[in-house]
């Protein structure tokens, strides 16, 4: 027994000479005079047929490109192929090349394929990919004749030819592994099946490739696969862009054109709009209506990722605005003429006061933001500047209950001291002189319940609005809060900076009119 630690010791191995099978390569051994520049990918099987897929650049294959009959070689048949492809008609090559199933998302990544059936190989099929990738199948004519109109009509037009082999040419693939997958599904007994494992996404291009090769049963396997699973929003978009591309005449695809074309999209939009809107005004639900202000908010606002096609927007909220007010005035009055103690009043089924006008208000400053939002918000200015009656009703309340209507119109001050709302300066100037007052006297209780309003930029933003007025209504103004200072200066909002900023330029305007 050999010391096997001794390092000139060595097992001898017996050499067994066995019998190499054919591989099929998609490049054989060439001569120099045809050695390929670029590299090939290659798969060998015993017994099944081979599909080859070469990755060369479209220069070098037409430098170096050798014979078909040395690049295409069938696994256990080594007889020569003949260099010399089957004539298609024109009409049929505009089938083939021309047809817009082919023209399909690109996917880089293409392998190689053992395609296995129990028929005769007599068809060649050659697809090349626009990137000057090639895909070679070796089918059976029974198969492709019988399930696609196109490839039966190549077929038999060529069925007096000499080799016996079929040689068909598909030029300009997008994607030569979706048409891979949509040839396989023709020798696949249950396609959905199939589909199921691929995917949504892939079962669209696969469907594009069967309409355009009129591969019947698998584009109604592919709509009633589509038809019976939800979809993403990718999916769905694709879906779309297929069926505005195709034509698809097939009774399976009513359900599909029934989920993707909404008719009077417009219209049921402005009705849903609505009818979330009176649900958030109507309902007694706090979390319901915070849960319906969040979903609309997040449909109708501006940073919104749905695409909105909603030319009355502004119409229609403005119109919720109206009625908003309107039962806000209409119950403030009901309470003010039943009790004087208007805090103590009852509206409805035990519903305080005091409840029903926050929800309400709340409800004002919310459509308010989606109008902001959108820049459409000097008609809700002028709306709220014409609430003479409210403004009666105000002064009678307690400021418990009155500051909530202040509310609202510190939230344009702010909108617009902000930059965000954009009106004129006579749709300004109302505002000031209906409601600059009660809010100098509510800015106690704004400045306790703040309710999500920002106080001190509410005191920068009033000065600085004000100043954007006439000189001679900036003096009015700027009176009432000198006497509102005077009585409860502590409860009044400081507006010294803008007051320094009046009387200097009231000054300057004094002294050019005295030297004039």
């Amino acid at each position: 027994m050999p010391d096997l630690k001794h390092p000139n010791t060595r097992r001898r191995r017996r050499v067994v000479h066995r019998r190499r099978h054919w591989c099929c390569t998609f490049s054989p051994p060439l001569s120099p005079d045809h050695f390929p520049p670029s590299r090939s990918i290659s798969s060998c099987s015993r017994g099944k047929k081979t599909v080859e897929v070469s990755f060369s650049s479209p220069q070098s294959q037409q430098q170096l490109r050798p014979p078909l009959a040395r690049r295409i070689l069938s696994p256990g048949r080594v007889s020569p192929i003949s260099d010399h492809p089957v004539e298609v008609t024109q009409a049929m090559h505009e089938n083939l090349t021309h047809t817009k199933s082919l023209i399909i998302p690109s996917d880089p990544q293409i392998s190689a394929l053992k395609l296995t059936t129990l028929t005769n190989f007599d068809v060649r099929l050659n697809a090349r990919g626009k990137n000057g990738e090639s895909l070679v199948l070796e089918l059976g004519s029974t198969v492709l004749a019988a399930n696609s109109a196109i490839f039966g009509d190549l077929i038999a037009s060529n069925a007096n030819n000499s080799s016996g082999v079929c040689r068909i040419e598909v030029a300009d693939v997008e994607n030569l592994n979706v048409f891979r997958e949509t040839i396989e599904l023709m020798f696949e007994e249950d396609i959905p099946k199939r589909l199921q494992k691929l995917g949504v996404f892939r079962a669209i291009s696969i469907l594009e490739v069967c309409a355009g090769i009129k591969f019947s049963r698998g584009v109604t396997a592919c709509l009633r696969y589509l038809d019976a699973v939800p979809w993403t929003e990718e999916e769905e978009e694709k879906l779309r862009e297929s069926f505005g591309r195709f034509s698809y005449e097939d009774d399976e695809s009513t359900g599909i054109l029934d989920r993707l074309a909404a008719h009077d999209v417009v219209d049921s939009q402005r009705t849903m709009t609505r009818n979330l809107i009176h649900s958030v005004t109507t309902s007694s639900n706090i979390h319901a209506r915070n849960e319906i202000k969040s979903l609309v908010t997040g449909l109708l606002g501006k940073s919104s990722v749905y695409k909105k096609n909603y030319p009355d927007l502004n119409k229609d909220i403005i119109k919720a605005c109206e009625l908003s007010v309107a039962s806000l005035t209409d119950h403030l009055l009901q309470a003010y003429d039943d009790d004087d103690d208007a805090s103590d009043s009852k509206i409805g089924k035990d519903m305080p006061l005091l409840g029903y006008l926050s929800n309400r208000i709340n409800d004002i400053i919310w459509l308010l933001d989606i109008l902001v939002d959108h820049q459409m918000a000097e008609e809700f200015v002028d709306l709220w500047s014409k609430q003479r009656e409210l403004l009666k009703i105000h002064r009678s309340l307690s400021p418990m209950v009155r500051y909530e209507i202040s509310r609202v119109s510190a939230s344009l001050v702010i909108a617009i001291g902000d930059r965000k709302l954009h009106c004129s300066s006579e749709t300004r100037l109302r505002l000031f002189e209906t409601w600059f007052e009660p809010m100098l006297y509510d800015f106690r209780w704004l400045q306790r319940c703040k309710k999500g309003l920002d106080i001190e930029a509410l005191e920068e933003f009033i000065g600085q609005v004000l100043l954007t007025l006439p000189l001679k209504e900036q003096h009015a103004l700027f009176m009432k809060w000198f006497h509102c200072l005077s009585k409860t200066s502590s409860d009044c909002p400081n507006l010294s900076k803008a007051f320094q900023i009046w009387w200097r330029r009231s000054l300057l305007r004094g002294s050019d009119s005295t030297s004039r």
